[in-house]
């Protein structure tokens, strides 16, 4: 009996750490503010559950995206989720840069006659490295107008990736980042294979330039809950640029 108790609670706590994992590897959905929601999928990166945020924005003529999930297996659960929750259908996704936890969703909701935009820079890259590409591309400054949302996709110049863009909608004072700004959570700049740390923080000052001082800041990966996104991001660009420069 004592043996079959035990591998009885071996196999309670297995089965509880599988559905934790699980958990963690769905759809998360949060209110932001409104009309503004986060959603959070997630990918394995260093052999653990890793988060990538998006935005979907409520208009009088469906929803907007601004990336798609990582976990391109949640493109089907996200536009469920949005039906049974607002009645809505979503009607355009942006994507903010070329990696695929910005652009994996594309082809899906081209599929499911979802109007995609990418920059026209991104969409060059997404053609030479075989990512999912956009049915529309747009200069790198442009305003959509949505029903009553009005939202502007703006480039400040090359930081984590050479064509990473932010969105910004004034009214709101909502900034969606994307990963070129990095969570408060964060403890470094993450991937930066791709990354000008040379420009990265002028591309940041731009930013802010433009916008002032957002209420909600939504990083690319991690909490939004700090407004400081930015702020963390300068700092640990100029220790990472410090340290390179003493090599």
């Amino acid at each position: 009996m004592k043996i079959q108790w035990f591998w009885g609670l071996l196999l309670a706590l297995h089965s509880v750490g599988l559905a934790g994992q699980a958990a963690a590897q769905a759809l998360e959905i949060k209110p932001l503010s409104g009309d503004f929601y986060v959603f959070t999928t997630y990918q394995s990166y260093a052999g653990t559950p890793y988060p990538a945020n998006g935005l979907y924005v409520l208009t009088q003529q469906g929803v907007v995206l601004i990336d798609s999930p990582w976990d391109t297996t949640q493109c089907q659960p996200l536009l469920d989720s949005i039906r049974a929750k607002h009645g809505k259908e979503v009607v355009l996704c942006l994507a903010t840069h070329s990696h695929s936890d910005r652009t994996g969703g594309l082809d899906f909701f081209k599929r499911h006659g979802i109007a995609t935009y990418t920059s026209r820079l991104t969409d060059s890259i997404c053609q030479i490295q075989g990512e999912h590409r956009a049915a529309f591309t747009f200069d790198q400054d442009t305003t959509f107008q949505i029903g009553q949302q009005r939202f502007r996709a703006f480039y400040g110049g090359p930081g984590h990736t050479i064509d990473n863009i932010v969105v910004w909608f004034e009214q709101e004072k909502v900034l969606y980042g994307g990963c070129l700004i990095k969570s408060t959570e964060s403890p470094d700049l993450g991937y930066i294979a791709e990354a000008n740390l040379t420009e990265w923080p002028a591309t940041l000052r731009r930013i802010q330039q433009q916008v002032g001082r957002p209420r909600f800041v939504i990083p690319g990966h991690q909490g939004w809950s700090n407004r400081k996104s930015v702020e963390h991001t300068l700092r640990m660009l100029r220790q990472a640029n410090k340290k390179n420069a003493r090599k």
